[in-house]
């Protein structure tokens, strides 16, 4: 195997709601066909709109990939950009997913903290993309909406220590093709591997300095 290689995991959420086809899955499907460069293998997975799913299938992409990156798509009937999470939460979750269950406790772990950041600066992602001319409005937020997109989020963060991402997309042609919201994927998550680069080299020169 290439160690040089990094894993990055991505998913799109699956149907609901009028979302027969959702739009996270279709943007998902388009930055496949793009990679992120020779130098990291891409996995994509579709997610079923389900509590229950996520709290099985999320351990289990971490623990067979080992990635450098999750990053989870959602859509967002309400953005009009690409919309970056800058965190999850772990309590309010009312909504009754695709089996029209809900967690009991309304929260994502029991005993977690109310609220994890992602270890990436979403606010310098999105000026560096922005400053790219991608063609495709960016934007940031600190409220990924209490449903399984805020689920699967906190989910991730909880279990990686903050190394991952949740990015927001609009409907389909509202007003981005499928194909402009790969390409806008593809550069986030292109900037965001360089700063958890940057990132780690900084902690290994500190480690050799000691």
């Amino acid at each position: 195997m290439d160690n040089s290689k990094r894993n990055v995991v991505v998913t799109g959420f699956g149907p609901f709601g009028e979302h027969t086809i959702n739009p996270s899955w279709v943007a998902v499907q388009e930055l496949k066909k793009l990679g992120l460069g020779s130098n990291v293998d891409l996995h994509v997975y579709e997610v079923p709109v389900e509590y229950q799913t996520v709290q099985s299938l999320v351990p289990s992409l971490w623990k067979q990939y080992h990635p450098q990156l999750v990053v989870h798509v959602g859509v967002s009937g309400m953005a009009t950009t690409v919309t970056l999470e800058k965190c999850g939460r772990n309590h309010g979750y009312k909504g009754l997913d695709n089996s029209s269950f809900c967690p009991d406790s309304q929260c994502c772990i029991v005993g977690g903290p109310d609220c994890i950041n992602s270890v990436i600066d979403m606010e310098s992602v999105c000026k560096r993309v922005t400053a790219s001319g991608l063609g495709v409005a960016v934007s940031v937020s600190k409220d990924a909406g209490r449903y399984l997109c805020d689920y699967t989020y906190y989910t991730s963060l909880y279990l990686s220590h903050g190394r991952s991402a949740f990015i927001h997309v609009p409907p389909l042609g509202k007003p981005y093709s499928g194909e402009d919201l790969g390409r806008a994927l593809q550069a986030i998550i292109r900037e965001m591997l360089k700063l958890l680069e940057q990132a780690e080299e900084k902690i290994n020169s500190q480690q050799h300095i000691h």
